[in-house]
């Protein structure tokens, strides 16, 4: 099955490769969908894709492997959109 989730990443991850490290983690997973910088200092991310791969995607986001010092994922499932590629914005 396909899922779909937007997460708000909040912590120390804006100007530390961070958008980058999901850009990455996307790829390796075969996940579409985006990472952008939120003017409040946070990062929305969105990642479609298998749900097994969107589950561990959404656990890397603040695991140790992840650049800066994210602290706190606020998510949503959200209806899948067919999304094939990843942005970063």
């Amino acid at each position: 099955m396909t899922s779909r989730v937007r997460a708000l990443v909040s912590g120390d991850v804006q100007g530390v490769g961070y958008r980058w490290f999901v850009r990455g983690l996307a790829a390796e997973l075969g996940l579409a969908g985006s990472a952008t910088n939120l003017p409040d200092g946070r990062v929305e991310v969105v990642l479609e894709g298998p749900d097994d791969a969107v589950a561990a995607a959404v656990t890397a986001l603040t695991g140790p492997g992840a650049p800066g010092a994210p602290r706190d994922v606020d998510q949503q499932t959200e209806a899948p959109r067919g999304d094939a590629d990843f942005r970063t914005g």
